[in-house]
């Protein structure tokens, strides 16, 4: 019974302290006595009480170094604010500097300020046309001044000398002198192909510059001569001015702008013949192959009623001797062969053989007839056609960009010219063939009327 109040003992003390710590709970499973277990709580506090002095101690240093921080932190805003109220104090000086200065500007200008107020102005106008000009091609160093004396200026504290001054306006006067000047000089141009050539360039006061034949384009912004993609159909007389040493040459030049010319780069840009058929797409092709077909087949028909209506006419002369090389002639051998027939049987038998050439003398007319009729046709289809290749972009794109429309309408407007320009000459080829046929039947049945008449009266 004794052993069995320790065990309970020792479990109560066990249960007590298993909420304290994990360490005596360790020690009570190795205590073997009471006396033993009272032993390991004394040390188990006794090592509590030394971890808790190490973390009070750890706190304090923690504590100190946030004081240090704190300490430093305070010096720095103290720093910063001294530095502010410096700058404050600088800035207020240099606003005093600055009324001052302009105090003194105004005082110095005096009625000289609108004089400089228009030479300002000058000088800006003077900076955006040499800017702009290709005569800066050739003098490419002539900005770099006026970029400085309008910088000079504009500083609100600085005047420009008497030298400066004159210097603009013989800038100025170079801009006028030079306009109306041909000269050569050495530039390097960078082709079509993309390559960089040393040449001769001929500036054409201006508006024009010319190498080798051909127009070219100065860009301002990069400073790069360049040849257009494509050339005028006028680029002839500029490979004459540049071989010329004196006298007048005819040349075309762009009077629209001082860069070159924005009439030349338009013109330049307009598609020529060649790439106004091929608008046309494939109905445009179609329109073209009939209208050849048409006009090989109005030529052919032109030739063989012609050398007929000349047997004919050849054979009206002297009808007595009928010839089979012609409509007539074979009409003439039917009479002749047939002296005795009755008029009614002659008069069938004569319109027999008008019946047989008949289809001779007018074949191809009634092609040409449909020809006439289908080519604005399909004009119309190739414009419905280019009209749906317009909507279709306005759908993708938008209506905002005009280039992406401009197939579509071509496709259109280029088919319905191509269909028109069959269709009028196959009608009036038509008028002229067919009436040409005509003639040819009324001499062939004029001559039967008049056979049966004969006959008739004999």
């Amino acid at each position: 019974m004794k052993m069995t109040l320790r065990k309970r003992c020792l479990a109560l003390v066990a249960g007590g302290l298993m909420a304290v710590s994990a360490a005596p709970v360790l020690a009570v499973e190795q205590a073997a006595s009471v006396d033993e277990l009272l032993k390991l709580i004394s040390s188990a506090r006794i090592g509590e009480s030394q971890e808790h002095k190490q973390r009070e101690a750890e706190f304090q240093r923690n504590r100190q170094d946030q004081q240090r921080l704190l300490d430093q932190s305070k010096g720095v805003v103290a720093t910063e604010e001294a530095r502010s109220a410096e700058l404050e104090q600088t800035f207020a000086d240099n606003d005093l500097k600055i009324e001052a200065l302009r105090g003194q500007l105004n005082e110095r200008l005096g009625s000289l300020r609108e004089l400089f107020g228009h030479l300002t102005s000058s000088a800006g106008d003077v900076r955006a046309t040499i800017n702009e000009s290709i005569i800066t091609a050739q003098y490419p160093d002539r900005g770099v001044f006026i970029d400085e004396l309008i910088a000079k200026m504009s500083s609100d504290t600085r005047l420009p000398s008497l030298a400066e001054i004159e210097r603009l306006w013989a800038e100025m006067s170079r801009e006028m002198v030079e306009s109306g000047k041909v000269v050569k000089f050495p530039a390097t141009v960078v082709t079509a192909q993309g390559d960089q050539e040393q040449r001769e360039v001929v500036r054409i006061g201006s508006f024009n510059l010319v190498s080798d034949g051909k127009y070219l384009d100065y860009n301002a912004r990069s400073s790069i001569i360049s040849e257009l993609p494509r050339q005028p159909a006028a680029a002839g007389g500029a490979a004459k001015l540049q071989d010329a040493t004196s006298g007048f040459t005819s040349v075309a030049i762009d009077p629209t702008g001082p860069s070159g010319g924005n009439l030349l780069k338009a013109l330049v840009d307009s598609p020529s013949l060649a790439e106004k058929f091929h608008q046309g797409g494939l109905v445009g092709y179609i329109i073209t192959g009939i209208g050849v077909f048409g006009v090989l087949l109005a030529i052919w028909r032109f030739g063989v009623l012609s050398s007929m209506s000349a047997k004919v006419s050849r054979q009206l002369k002297n009808p007595k001797q009928a010839q089979e090389n012609n409509p007539l002639g074979r009409v003439l051998k039917v009479a002749e062969n047939n002296p005795g027939l009755d008029p009614n049987s002659l008069e069938l038998k004569l319109n027999e053989v008008v019946l047989k050439e008949r289809p001779s003398i007018e074949m191809g007319l009634n092609l040409l007839k449909v020809i006439a009729a289908v080519a604005p046709l399909l004009g119309l289809l190739g414009t419905v056609t280019g009209m749906i290749v317009t909507f279709q972009q306005i759908t993708i794109f938008g209506a905002g960009d005009p280039k992406a429309m401009a197939g579509g309408i071509s496709m259109a407007l280029v088919t319905t010219v191509q269909g028109l320009c069959v269709a009028i000459p196959m009608v009036l080829l038509h008028t002229l063939l067919n009436g040409r046929a005509q003639r040819v039947l009324h001499v062939l049945e004029e001559q039967s009327a008049g056979i049966i008449a004969e006959n008739a009266e004999g």
